[in-house]
């Protein structure tokens, strides 16, 4: 990958990609503006909503559950539903007292194992928090030294997986998952994708990732495949208003406030901390609101904790922020107060020095119906 371009951050404990140079002698010249990198992460955006991008996914945490009682066990944690054989699901992870305590991704093999994917830095708290609450008759696993791989995103991911597989790849619905052969890689596959475009997850074993890179690389060379990193990952999911620990959602924040109680399945029986979401949602509702802002911007974007004013009291704070290359517009994310969360709402927010305006728009900017990934 550094062969290819990638200049590489950290996240937490763990080397990352940023953005991948066009060449070897790029140097970033690193300010608190838009540097010289912001053109390279406005093609991989574009390529990765246009043809097909490819991103490394080990910076996710991945447990294995196991027993005959794991569903039970996980049924008493997970706020929604547990999904189907053969399906994935957003499952959101509440505290006692009915804050949040993880946002995850649920998957059921079909086969009686399970596996949950959540971010990387909350790796051992939440194995933590999991041992704690564990059942006799549950084991769970973590995979973080042994499963990674790859996403693809955008309009040809299809096209690329279906070359290195024999399996109905075509068959498997928008946050389906399953066992396929992918090339020489035996892949656990969820077809699911941050950047709100139809694409797949694509995990496998440490020792068959350098493997499937090239396998995705090879095949996706008549598709126009790019590599992207976080830079433009960034971009693409703040045009969806898409969230992401532990910026939006974080330990000391409540699922009204942040919109995770869409995911809660009221009708369900007991799980931890639904009494406290009870409570909220019959009170008088959370006090703040995450919203989605467009930013009058020219060279420089929010990064999260600018404050957010409509005159001289502040009213909230940026959670993320940064450019949607797709739209052209500068987007923060932002936890304001229930007052100043109305599309419209014309707000101000400092950027780097300097006072900008800012208003609350509809989130999810970017194709807001969600046809494009469930497509």
């Amino acid at each position: 990958m550094t062969a290819a371009g990638c200049r590489w951050g950290v996240s937490w404990d763990l080397e990352t990609p940023l953005y991948f140079a066009p060449s070897p002698g790029f140097v970033e010249n690193l300010t608190l503006k838009r540097s010289n990198a912001h053109d390279i992460a406005a093609a991989e955006c574009m390529n990765a909503r246009e043809n097909v991008g490819m991103m490394d996914i080990t910076g996710f945490s991945r447990y294995e559950v196991t027993g005959p009682n794991a569903p039970a066990w996980l049924d008493r944690w997970v706020v929604s539903k547990l999904p189907g054989p053969g399906r994935a699901r957003l499952a959101p992870m509440l505290a006692e007292n009915g804050r949040l305590k993880g946002d995850l991704t649920l998957f059921n093999w079909g086969d009686g194992n399970w596996r949950i994917m959540g971010s990387h830095c909350l790796r051992a708290w939440h194995l933590r928090w999991f041992d704690d609450h564990l059942d006799e008759s549950v084991s769970v696993h973590d995979l973080g030294e042994e499963s990674c791989g790859f996403g693809l995103t955008g309009p040809n991911s299809r096209k690329v997986i279906s070359k290195l597989t024999d399996e109905d790849i075509g068959s498997l619905p928008f946050m389906g998952c399953g066992g396929f052969g992918t090339g020489l890689v035996r892949a656990k596959v969820g077809r699911m994708s941050v950047a709100g475009e139809p694409g797949y997850e694509i995990n496998c074993r440490y020792g068959d990732h350098i493997k499937l890179r090239r396998m995705l690389s090879e095949a996706g060379a008549e598709f126009d495949l790019r590599e992207y990193g976080s830079n433009a990952m960034l971009s693409v999911r703040l045009e969806k208003s898409f969230g992401i620990w532990p910026a939006e959602f974080t330990q000391l924040y409540i699922p009204g406030e942040t919109g995770l109680d869409r995911w809660i399945a009221w009708d369900k029986g007991e799980f931890i901390g639904k009494a406290g979401a009870i409570a909220e949602r019959d009170g008088n509702g959370p006090s703040r609101k995450l919203v989605t802002l467009e930013v009058d911007a020219d060279d420089a974007d929010a990064s999260g904790y600018e404050p957010v004013w409509p005159g001289s009291e502040i009213v909230g704070f940026v959670t993320s922020g940064g450019y949607g290359h797709a739209i052209q517009k500068s987007l923060a994310m932002a936890l304001v107060d229930t007052g100043s969360a109305n599309e419209g709402q014309a707000l101000s927010v400092h950027i780097v020095g300097k006072e900008r305006p800012a208003r609350v728009i509809a989130t999810s900017l970017y194709d807001p119906q969600g046809s494009a990934m469930r497509g």
